[in-house]
């Protein structure tokens, strides 16, 4: 192949056909309906029921029952209340969705059937929760019915005495011995470890985020077995308090960082920027800033967590013990709390201690209950939002601020300049001596009780502040100008050769 055919081949494959111009992507401009010729449809009222609604909801339900109670005991073979419950419901949502659309749309239908669906959810927990509450009181009322059971123990009582004998104060004083110490352990560890997933983050706080995540599944029976293996079988010895306290802590602690997560995260990260503005350190932000302005959350994160730890039975029945006897040490003996009282309890034929334990389950359930709406007031305030007590509190700790700042600025003019700050102040009323011969002294010579013809009180000079410079200002009452070079003498002593009193010289000067 000759030179020239080469560079023909080589200038055809320089050659590139030119590519064709491509217009540049423009968004289409949305363009807005005119306000005057378009019409908008009825506000729709999702939670607002009227006259009809009301009339169609007890149709829907009447009709309901009606049409299963044929079906269930007249026309059809099935039976049972769980049945015929399901039932009614069934065709009380299909009645109420034909009634609705004859005079709504299909949107409206799908409202309506879907808040029932909610309403019907709520009264559902609602009443489970009430009927376990009732149930536990009933069956337990013959026990609460008497004093004792709160004040006495079980040491003295046995199986068959009646139940004026005996109590759970044992179990009481277990229960809030343990979690103290559960939470002495996990409030630190667990608000430290939410912080440390907020503040810090990286590849090691997913991990451990994603730890924690699942000890929330962690199954209690689990951690009881730890501890037992961990704890009681190579270091104690011997069921404790101090080892049932380690097993709630296991529980708790997953509960307290979930639930501190979340509350830090919902703290604006404007008051962060606020805070790195002023030049303050990560932690001196943390601690001054975040943790005040999530404060009622992570006391409610701290609540929920204990509602969680209080009710654990099985890893302290591992751990702690049974015992009829009130013990104040955890480190030593078992210590029994009130799961474990109702578990030992309701393990008893006699009807008395069955009685007992329902007692001590529903003052159990009652306590839970309790904690959980602490939790609910105490959190329903967003992050940063202070309750009214708090926000007197920071009034008052404001005006202290401002005026013991004014106080100083003060202070610091009148160090500034002394001469601007002499003023003249009559001299405290002073009481005057008792003539010779009387037992009772004179009243004090105030202007008020003075008799005619007293001399009017003296008048000194005081220099404000009290500690100033008496030699920089005797020099410049003497020479009418301020040397800053003249040597500081706080205290001058007088000049032993002349007879003046150095205060005299003061007053006249």
């Amino acid at each position: 192949m000759t030179t020239e055919t080469q560079t023909e081949l080589r200038e055809d494959e320089l050659l590139i056909e030119p590519a064709e111009p491509t217009q540049p992507r423009t968004r289409p401009r949305t363009r807005r309906p005119d306000p005057g010729t378009t019409e908008t449809g009825p506000k729709r009222l999702v939670r607002s029921a009227t006259v009809s609604d009301r009339f169609n909801l007890l149709g829907a339900g009447a009709a309901a029952i009606a049409v299963s109670t044929l079906l269930f005991f007249f026309l059809t073979p099935m039976t049972g209340y769980v049945g015929w419950i399901v039932v009614s419901f069934l065709g009380f949502l299909l009645i109420y969705a034909l009634l609705v659309s004859l005079s709504g749309n299909r949107q409206e239908v799908s409202d309506r059937i879907l808040t029932c669906l909610l309403v019907s959810a709520g009264v559902i927990l609602i009443f489970a929760l009430v009927f376990v509450v009732a149930f536990a009181l009933l069956r337990g009322l013959p026990a609460l019915a008497h004093l004792n059971f709160f004040t006495e123990t079980m040491k003295l009582a046995g199986p068959l005495d009646p139940l004026s004998m005996g109590g759970i104060l044992h179990a009481i004083v277990g229960t809030l011995i343990q979690i103290s110490i559960a939470l002495a352990i996990t409030i630190p560890l667990g608000i430290a470890t939410a912080v440390f997933l907020n503040e810090i983050g990286g590849k090691f706080a997913r991990f451990v985020r994603t730890i924690s995540d699942a000890m929330t599944a962690l199954p209690s029976i689990v951690a009881g077995l730890f501890v037992y293996a961990a704890v009681i079988q190579f270091i104690t010895h011997e069921r404790s308090g101090f080892a049932a306290s380690l097993a709630i802590s296991v529980m708790m602690l997953p509960i307290i960082i979930r639930a501190s997560d979340v509350v830090l995260r919902l703290v604006p990260g404007n008051l962060r920027e606020a805070s790195y503005a002023l030049g303050t350190t990560r932690w001196r932000t943390v601690w001054h800033v975040v943790l005040p302005t999530a404060r009622s959350g992570l006391v409610t994160a701290v609540i929920l967590g204990t509602a969680r730890g209080i009710g654990e039975t099985s890893p302290v029945l591992l751990t702690s013990g049974v015992t009829a006897v009130l013990n104040f040490n955890p480190f030593e003996g078992p210590m029994i709390s009130l799961p474990l009282q109702v578990f030992d309890f309701v393990k008893s034929p006699e009807p008395n201690m069955i009685a007992r334990g329902f007692g001590t389950a529903a003052t159990l359930v009652l306590l839970v209950l309790l904690l959980f709406l602490i939790a609910r007031a105490i959190g329903g305030r967003a992050p940063g939002v202070l309750s009214s007590r708090q926000q007197r509190s920071a009034a008052m700790r404001s005006a202290a601020d401002a005026s013991r700042i004014t106080l100083r600025h003060m202070q610091r003019e009148a160090a500034a300049h002394p001469i601007e700050y002499a003023v003249e102040t009559p001299v405290e009323d002073a009481p005057v001596a008792p003539d010779p011969g009387e037992t009772k002294p004179v009243a004090d010579a105030s202007p008020e009780t003075a008799p005619e013809g007293a001399p009017d009180p003296p008048v000194r000079r005081r220099i404000l502040p009290p500690r100033l410079d008496w030699g920089r200002l005797r020099h410049s009452l003497t020479t009418g100008r301020a040397d800053p070079e003249t040597p500081v003498d706080p205290d001058p002593d007088p000049d032993p050769d002349s007879d003046s009193d150095p205060q005299t010289e003061e007053r006249s000067s």
